[in-house]
């Protein structure tokens, strides 16, 4: 309509923010609000956006590429390592299985032998924003079925480098190539493939070197300088340096930054790299959803609706068979295999790489190449709509009968306390509760830890807290407290602003990661926070003057008055804005020198050093010696 970027970003603002919304009031996930948007705007319906919606969607991509690297971030290297035949068991036989189905199927279609496995390597292909993005949005990562399609994704983002280079053997020489565009051209395309694999294994070293004797020294210095926006800058250019580098080798930008958010991840800058980076992510990652539904060409569909829909409905029967075959060979239980099966069987971004690649070296032709982009946009599109309706029609059927083996009848009205997370902290708060003739409703949305804990004598149940109907299926409305022991901020604060909604006469008792995370619950006004390594730490410190001579009891009384301090301390900076800028900084270091300050005091008036108190080891001296 005009070629104004202003009016162009309008546009995808207004778009983002209406499309998004209405998803969100209506229960769906915001995926599916980005993508209506995207073919609202698009130059099919309402032709606010024109034909460049692909240099749109190049750039979108960077959002992939800044989610994976803060999901590098939460993985230490140790664990990846562990993750090693996860990623290469399940990831090589999901990709293996959906080429050979997809393979043939392309053959039935009347496709030639080289296009058709052309097609069965975009097809193998899932996309990483949206199956992660969904699986974040609802607290799913740290289960079986979260770690399970990360695995798989993460061998598709190293795989898809091999069919990159596969694809030349392919092409048709009869025919002159289209000139490679940038997007594909690489420093060593033209190196023997030794050569080739050196220079990638060098790259590799050269990330993973240059993050601990480059990159951390460098955000030091830059913290030292005390301008926020100089940290913001630092942490886009490792991102864009790390993808430029992929780039330059052949590999993808994805891989790259995802290997270096795990050389980062134990550093002091982690979570100041997180919170930088976030907002970034999510919003280049909604602009990428806008762009692919702004891609569906609806005149190829007007044209060949039929042969459109067939593809599209075989490819995601195929490729969810694929993902479930996957899933039973590695036991995951029945209802982690739906999750699976339909939260990875669309095609993936990177098939718009392979794709377009595919066509310049004359592999595919024009027409094939639009319907396969269509299919491609089509199956993005439909997958948060497969997904809601395996939540709500397939999963209360048929996943949670193996984990949720009495009726909710009796879990509605049984306790008054309902305890929602059942991991190491959790479990530990209801073993502590039990112990003294508490019972509490558990829930857990891990259904492999339920049967575990089942087997252990515990009384859980399976399900999605955040789900309105089961709070009330458990007694919501008639419990006086509510535990969140949950691992993820975000899941929490969804529930806690559900009940706080809902069910205001229910007090809410929440757990608190770190002390940030402890500010933005205390922004929620909830009262009851408590964080996981307070105790642990301060424990640990009093055990240290212990062993150097200090009473025990003397150390409890201290202990008790620096959580008091503390806990006053939090509420106030809770207040103080952004975590990091100068404000904050300011007043923290003003809390810290005040709060030594008042412990020190304590100890010099004789509240403490001077108490004649008896402690636990004089009573038992007492009780073992009374004649003394």
């Amino acid at each position: 309509m005009t070629g104004s970027i202003l009016f162009e970003a309008i546009v995808f603002l207004l778009g983002a923010i209406i499309c998004v919304s209405i998803a969100k009031r209506l229960g769906l996930s915001s995926v599916l609000g980005y993508l209506l948007a995207g073919v609202l705007i698009g130059p099919y319906v309402l032709g606010f956006i024109g034909n460049e919606g692909e240099d749109i969607l190049h750039f979108a991509e960077f959002g992939v590429v800044m989610m994976l690297f803060l999901i590098g971030l939460e993985i230490e290297p140790k664990n990846f390592w562990k993750m090693r035949k996860t990623i290469v068991g399940m990831g090589g036989l999901q990709v293996a299985a959906t080429m050979l189905l997809s393979y043939f199927l392309f053959i039935l279609f009347g496709f030639n032998k080289t296009v058709a496995l052309t097609l069965a390597m975009a097809t193998a292909l899932s996309s990483t924003a949206i199956a992660l993005q969904t699986i974040k949005e609802k607290g799913l990562l740290n289960t079986n079925f979260g770690q399970s399609s990360f695995s798989i994704l993460l061998f598709q983002d190293i795989i898809v480098i091999f069919m990159l280079g596969a694809l030349p053997l392919l092409a048709n020489t009869d025919k002159p190539t289209v000139e490679h565009s940038s997007e594909h051209a690489n420093l060593l395309q033209n190196l023997p493939l030794g050569l080739q694999t050196l220079a990638i294994l060098v790259s590799v070293v050269a990330i993973v070197v240059a993050g601990k004797y480059l990159i951390v020294p460098m955000l030091r210095k830059v913290a030292k300088t005390g301008v926020r926006e100089l940290l913001i800058a630092a942490a886009l250019l490792i991102v864009f340096g790390i993808s430029f580098l992929m780039e330059l080798v052949g590999l993808s930008p994805a891989l790259g930054a995802f290997l270096g958010g795990v050389v980062l991840s134990n550093s002091e800058f982690k979570h100041e790299l997180e919170s930088t980076l976030e907002p970034f992510k999510n919003l280049l990652l909604g602009l990428f959803f806008m762009a692919v539904g702004a891609s569906i060409n609806f005149i190829v569909i007007a044209n060949s609706p039929l042969t459109v829909g067939g593809i599209l409905l075989a490819v995601i029967v195929l490729k969810a068979l694929a993902l479930f075959i996957t899933g039973s060979v590695f036991k995951l239980k029945l209802n982690q295999k739906l999750l699976l099966t339909f939260g990875l069987a669309q095609i993936g971004e990177f098939a718009f790489v392979l794709l377009s690649f595919a066509f310049q070296l004359n592999i595919l032709e024009q027409d094939q190449l639009d319907m396969m982009l269509v299919v491609t946009a089509l199956t993005m599109t439909f997958t948060p709509i497969i997904g809601m309706v395996n939540e709500r029609l397939l999963l209360p059927r048929l996943g949670t009968k193996e984990s949720i083996k009495r009726p909710m009848d009796h879990i509605a009205k049984s306790q008054k306390v309902i305890l929602v997370g059942f991991g190491h902290f959790g479990s530990t708060v209801g073993r502590f509760l039990r112990t003294h003739g508490v019972e509490a409703t558990i829930l857990d949305h891990d259904s492999n830890r339920v049967d575990f804990l089942r087997k252990m004598g515990f009384e859980v149940y399976y399900g999605d807290a955040t789900r309105t109907d089961l709070l009330e299926s458990a007694g919501i409305a008639e419990a006086n407290i509510l535990i969140c022991a949950m691992d993820n901020p975000d899941v929490i604060k969804q529930l806690a602003k559900t009940v706080k909604d809902k069910y205001p006469q229910v007090k809410i008792m929440v757990r608190a990661k770190n002390r940030y995370v402890a500010y933005e619950f205390l922004n929620m006004e909830i009262d009851h926070i408590y964080r996981e390594s307070l105790e642990t730490s301060l424990k640990l410190a009093s055990e240290v003057l212990s062993q150097m001579g200090f009473r025990k009891y003397t150390l409890q009384r201290q202990v008790q008055n620096f959580i008091k301090y503390d806990e006053d301390s939090l509420r106030r900076l809770a207040k103080e804005g952004q975590i990091g800028d100068d404000n904050y900084i300011f007043k923290a270091r003003k809390e810290l020198e005040q709060q030594e300050k008042l412990l020190e005091q304590d100890f010099k008036r004789g509240i403490v050093e001077f108490d004649s108190h008896w402690d636990s080891e004089q009573i038992r001296m007492a009780l073992e010696n009374p004649e003394t």
